[in-house]
């Protein structure tokens, strides 16, 4: 395990507003994708903590903005899933108004994991998101989730596919990282990916 995941992993809080957001002390990476693609089970598999985020089987079960800290070195930001979510529209409205103007003004903000699951591959919605990205002038990389519920023979494919997507967004960067949370397949990749993030600041 890479050094910086040896050290304590810690929730600090959940943020419903850009003023409730914790200080911007740490380089910060936020995990973006559709509701339900993932997001809470690759920072359990990343931190190594079972619990540390809750996963849920409902789509739209993050409804603000969660932070962890890892090692007293980098906050990692559990942002609400869009797309498909079990909530009433007005509330949909404002996750998206939160996470847009959170992307736009968080200023520690070194990077997006974009999750995209991969037995759908880049989707019309994760296109909208890779644009504001892009407006954001925000990094980020795009990372293949449920990689074990897709035959290998055709996750290769699928890597490849969100690769052409990526490369058309001036903010993407081009390496997609592939994983699995429940077998914990390049989970390793992407400590080594948030440790070299920590270590450029």
């Amino acid at each position: 395990m890479v050094e910086l995941f040896r050290q304590s992993c810690r929730f600090i809080k959940s943020a419903p507003s850009i003023e409730a957001l914790p200080p911007g002390n740490y380089p910060e990476v936020a995990l973006i994708g559709r509701s339900n693609v993932g997001k809470s089970s690759l920072i359990n598999a990343v931190t190594g903590k079972k619990a540390m985020a809750r996963a849920s089987v409902t789509p739209g079960r993050t409804q603000m903005l969660n932070f962890f800290l890892i090692g007293e070195a980098l906050m990692l930001a559990d942002l609400p899933g869009y797309g498909f979510a079990k909530a009433p529209k007005p509330l949909v409205a404002e996750w998206n108004r939160l996470v847009r103007d959170y992307l736009r003004t968080r200023r520690n903000l070194c990077r997006a994991l974009l999750l995209v699951d991969a037995r759908r591959g880049v989707m019309a919605s994760d296109e909208t998101m890779m644009a504001l990205l892009d407006e954001a002038a925000l990094s980020f990389q795009l990372v293949l989730t449920k990689a074990d519920a897709v035959a290998p023979s055709a996750l290769a494919g699928v890597a490849q596919r969100a690769h052409a997507a990526a490369i058309l967004h001036p903010a993407a960067h081009p390496h997609v990282l592939v994983t699995s949370a429940r077998r914990a397949a390049g989970v390793e990749e992407v400590r080594e990916t948030l440790a070299m993030l920590v270590n450029s600041r």
